[in-house]
This record gives C-alpha cells, structure tokens and sequence, in this order.
C-alpha cells in the first residue's frame, strides 16, 4: 500500500507506538513517520507508506505549527508536567511582563534540548541517561520561532501558538521562558497543529482508522500523491517519456524546462517519479514508484 496519511496522535502514545498500530491496521509494514511527537503531545503526525517512503529525504525542513499551554511559576526536571519539580515555587508574572519578553524568543536563537529528548550523547538518547541519574550536557542548537504569539492568559497560564522550524523543542521554550522571567515554567499541554502541508483538519484519529481497516476501507484515508510536495510541479507524462522514467531513463517534459524538480503522474494519476532537471528540458528520474 503506497501513500501518506496524517494521524491525529492522542496523548500516551509514542510516534514509534502510532507506526506499529498502523501496521496492523494497514497490513503495510513499510511505513515511516515525517518527525516524531513527545508522548504527552498531540496532533499532526504525517506518515509514509509503502514505496513512497523514499519521499521522506524531500520533506526536510518542514516548518511547525502548534499550540500548547505554558504554566509559570515553577520548572521541572523534563521541562513539562510528566517531570518533577526542580525549582521553588514563586508568583507567576503578569501577561505584561510575559508580552514584554516574547518579541525577544522571535526570530533565530539558540535552544538547549531537554536532558529528557530523544537527542544522542555518544550514541545514547539522553532520556536514558537522565533517567539513569547520569549528567546530561547537550549542545545548544540554532533554531527559528518565526511566530510566537499570546492566545490568553489567566492565572498562572498561558496558551500561546508558535511556528517554528524543524528541531525546535516547545518544552525548552517553556523552560527558557521560565528562566528568563525568574519564574520557572514549564509546558503542560501541547498540539501539533501543522507540520509543512500536512494540517489537522485532514488528519484521522486511530479509532477512525480502525473503522475504516475493518470496513476495508483503509485506502480511502491515505492523501492523493497531487497533494505532496506541492512546491514540485505536476506533469502527467506522455507513454514514451513514462516508460523512459520508469526504466531509470531521462526524458523531455517540454512544459517544465524552467523546473527544478517534477512530480511525474501517469495518465490514472498514479505517481510515477520525482524527476530532476538535469538540462533544459530534459528530466532524470531521481526516485521511481509506479510500476
């Protein structure tokens, strides 16, 4: 089976937990995940299926888009509500003083991931080491909050949406927001809302899919390839250029001389190729998938 499908992940479920439901459900052991979602979090979760797996490398760089919950006042050891306390508790700040900060979290800036993350420390994800009492120091990484605004706050917390680039960890956020208020926080809630072209509108929850696995019906939640990689142009090709693309040959796709990549459909829509300009017109075919 060959697709991508978005899941709408629940709250105490891995990424990796998700792909092996879905195994089950699909019948389809090929299958991978477009960047990987705390436990506690939910939302879009964008997976591939079958041959188009190998569209994966084309979907680097992805922006994010979420929306979560930040609660002032103390920080934890995991930087959200699953962790321990790790500081005093102390009064929130006030909505003005959080606003005053933010402008300051926009743009580039350098974020240390969480001690708890999946991020590697001589081929160790820190979580385990962290988990076995061990030191965990890891190396601050330059990312983007290209938006990062207030949606309302009472109390002690705030509900906030950020878009950011691929990397960037919402509980550092938390966390570094905490510090630099002199406050502690940390994050309670989080949703993936969007990840690259994949939004929750079109997502399918675990229980819809179900359904559908048991209606024989699972295919009808998987995107039309069309929808994929839309800064790509489609082109239908004719019979001669596809069988040149589907044995591994370049060919002309007159119509997109000024491309640099193509998403090569056959004439019942199936995706044939992803075509690289190579000169002119002429395109080579980078991956295959029709056949």
């Amino acid at each position: 089976m060959d697709g991508a499908l978005i899941v709408n992940k629940p709250a105490g479920l891995t990424s990796h937990d998700v792909v092996a439901r879905l195994r089950r459900l699909s019948g389809e052991r090929s299958i991978g995940h477009l960047g990987t979602l705390d436990p506690g979090a939910t939302g879009v979760l964008p997976l591939l299926l079958g041959r188009l797996t190998r569209l994966a490398q084309y979907f680097q760089g992805r922006e994010k888009e979420y929306r979560g919950e930040i609660r002032f006042g103390f920080a934890t050891d995991t930087y959200d509500a699953a962790g321990q306390p790790a500081t005093e508790a102390k009064a929130a700040p006030t909505p003005e003083a959080v606003a005053a900060l933010l402008p300051h979290f926009r743009g580039h800036l350098h974020q240390t991931p969480p001690p708890y993350s999946a991020k590697k420390i001589g081929g160790v994800p820190a979580h385990k080491l962290a988990r076995r009492g061990e030191a965990v120091a890891l190396a601050a990484v330059e990312v983007e909050l290209r938006t990062l605004e207030m949606l309302g706050m009472a109390g002690e917390r705030m509900e906030f949406r950020a878009i950011c680039s691929p990397g960037t960890y919402m509980r550092s956020l938390a966390h570094d927001l905490g510090v630099a208020l002199g406050t502690g926080a940390h994050l309670t809630r989080l949703e993936r809302v969007r990840v690259g072209e994949f939004e929750l509108g079109a997502s399918h929850t675990l229980e819809g899919l179900a359904e559908l696995a048991s209606a024989g019906k699972f295919a009808e939640a998987l995107l039309p390839p069309q929808r994929l990689l839309p800064e790509f142009p489609a082109v239908v090709a004719p019979p001669e250029a596809a069988a040149k693309l589907l044995h591994g040959q370049s060919a002309n796709l007159p119509e997109f001389s000024r491309a640099r990549m193509v998403k090569v459909f056959t004439a019942d829509e199936r995706l044939l190729a992803l075509g690289r300009r190579i000169a002119g017109s002429l395109f080579h075919p980078e991956a295959v998938f029709a056949g």
